[in-house]
């Protein structure tokens, strides 16, 4: 059995969630948009240079959350991930997800994209497991506003693999290769990791680096900006 890992914007989506979660919020009325994609601008061009500052966007994205009852939240996000996410899911992820389950490989979906939002997306994609910067709840169940643990993002998501790893009680002799597909140069710490890295559309820093080290390439017809 092989252990696949997906990672989840512009590989498995062409989009990315939380961009979309806040156009949600905004269509709705909840948030101001031009005020939100302002801050997110900010990340993004962090995230571009290998330099953004997870922990500020994980927080971010979660102090957004926090003001609203949990049952108005699941209320949302179920309509959010049926109207916006659903509709983002390339095809060629899909038949990945399906070729892989067919083989029995064990499938992993790991984002630094929060918790919240991902859960519902793993499922709808059919993958059992999920490693996904986590936000904190009170002894209420209530959002904190912050998060908690180490944002699964660059070295973040090595860590946070191997924690799956020992939690699940398994270890990489179980398996007989690690698959990763990717589409970031952040990710560089895990695909460099990994058996076997599979680069989906990449990024320019990745193309690079995948063609240096005669990586598998693959379209799934993901759209970059």
């Amino acid at each position: 059995m092989n252990l696949v890992l997906f990672d989840l914007d512009h590989t498995l989506l062409n989009g990315d969630t939380q961009s979309e979660w806040g156009c949600y919020l905004a269509d709705r009325g909840i948030i101001d948009l031009a005020a939100y994609q302002e801050a997110m601008a900010v990340f993004d061009e962090g995230y571009r240079r290998g330099a953004l500052n997870i922990r500020a966007l994980v927080e971010f994205q979660i102090k957004i959350l926090k003001p609203y009852p949990l049952s108005i939240l699941h209320a949302w996000r179920e309509e959010f991930v049926q109207e916006r996410i659903r509709p983002l899911i390339v095809d060629a992820g899909w038949k990945a997800i399906v070729k892989h389950k067919k083989q029995g490989d064990e499938l992993v979906l790991i984002t630094a994209t929060n918790k919240f939002l991902t859960t519902p997306i793993a499922k709808l994609l059919g993958i059992q497991h999920l490693i996904a910067s986590q936000e904190e709840y009170d002894a209420q169940g209530n959002l904190t506003g912050h998060f908690c643990g180490i944002p699964s993002y660059r070295e973040g998501k090595v860590t946070r693999f191997h924690q799956w790893l020992k939690e699940q009680g398994r270890s990489r002799s179980d398996y007989k290769k690690i698959l990763f597909y990717s589409d970031s140069h952040n990710d560089l710490p895990l695909l460099s990791l990994v058996d076997e890295p599979i680069i989906v559309n990449p990024d320019p820093q990745l193309r690079e680096h995948a063609l240096k080290n005669k990586w598998k390439i693959v379209d799934f017809g993901i759209k970059r900006e």
